[in-house]
């Protein structure tokens, strides 16, 4: 989206027009692999059986559909652009209706900000998301840093956009609910099978570039399994946002510390082998009866 502080060489970018793409999804291919790739479970019924009167998926199924719209959006714009520097830094899924449990959804997605860090480059890209009669189902902004890509200028600080950019300061009190759960030795595995193929998350040789002693988990699996943890402790929630500050290796063990203050869910999400912090400057807005009366 256009801003008068835009450097010319971000201005003329947000001019691209991106196609729109389809995501066409059923329950038992789609629906169910994405809720045991995030840790859903054979007891689970509502959400890996099909015939269960509550089925559904689990809220955060709300960044698959969009991916691959995400993932489209050129930046080789971008002065000294290296793909393998790219870092997955932030993101905000905002529920607008319910999600389907399958059909067809159209993103269409379009840079919405881009920051000059100096060494780096910050991107946020908006998708939006659609259902065939032109219902707007979901809203995702990812942000990405690009290193090694900045000194083009324009801004350095980003503009307040709510709950996408709230920083989510952890209460100085004990957490009001903590879950704790371990990941399979194949969690990223079975992850990728709903859609991001990223070699970093299968291939050790491929991880070992990026400095990892072996493949990592998807941030986007991380923030699904916290994203179960506040839905199955305090409800449904309309938007979930999240900072990716940490890896995640596959079989580790996975802690949610949350916090209620008002309407909203504050939560960080640590590795329990390493007491590392992997999730931050998290919260999740819950629904209220208002929201439910409009849904």
């Amino acid at each position: 989206m256009a801003s008068s502080q835009d450097s010319a060489l971000v201005a003329e970018a947000k001019k691209t027009r991106n196609e729109p793409v389809t995501y066409n999804y059923t329950e038992e291919r789609d629906i169910i692999l994405y809720n045991l790739g995030i840790g859903a479970t054979e007891t689970d019924l509502q959400w890996v059986y099909e015939g269960d009167d509550e089925f559904s998926p689990i809220p955060t199924f709300g960044v698959i559909p969009q991916f691959p719209a995400s993932m489209a959006v050129p930046l080789d714009w971008l002065p000294d652009y290296n793909p393998a520097k790219l870092l997955h830094g932030e993101q905000f899924l905002s529920i607008k209706a319910p999600i389907p449990t399958s059909g067809q959804l159209v993103s269409t997605a379009k840079l919405l900000e881009v920051l000059d860090k100096g060494k780096a480059a910050a991107v946020t890209i908006v998708v939006e998301t659609r259902d065939t009669s032109g219902q707007l189902v979901t809203e995702n902004q990812s942000t990405f840093f690009i290193r090694g890509s900045g000194g083009f200028g324009g801004p350095r600080a980003g503009a307040d956009r709510g709950a996408a950019t709230a920083e989510n300061a952890v209460p100085k009190r004990a957490p009001d609910a903590v879950v704790e759960e371990k990941t399979t030795p194949s969690q990223a595995a079975l992850y990728r099978l709903s859609g991001d193929w990223n070699p970093l998350h299968i291939l050790p040789e491929f991880a070992a570039i990026g400095g990892f002693n072996k493949p990592i988990l998807h941030g986007l699996c991380s923030m699904g399994f916290s994203g179960k943890h506040v839905f199955q402790k305090f409800g449904a929630y309309k938007d979930i946002k999240v900072r990716f500050a940490g890896v995640v290796y596959p079989g580790e063990t996975l802690v949610t510390e949350m916090w209620k203050e008002g309407h909203k869910v504050i939560f960080t999400t640590k590795v329990k082998e390493r007491d590392s912090i992997v999730l931050g400057s998290a919260g999740a807005t819950l629904i209220d009866d208002a929201d439910k009366a409009k849904l």
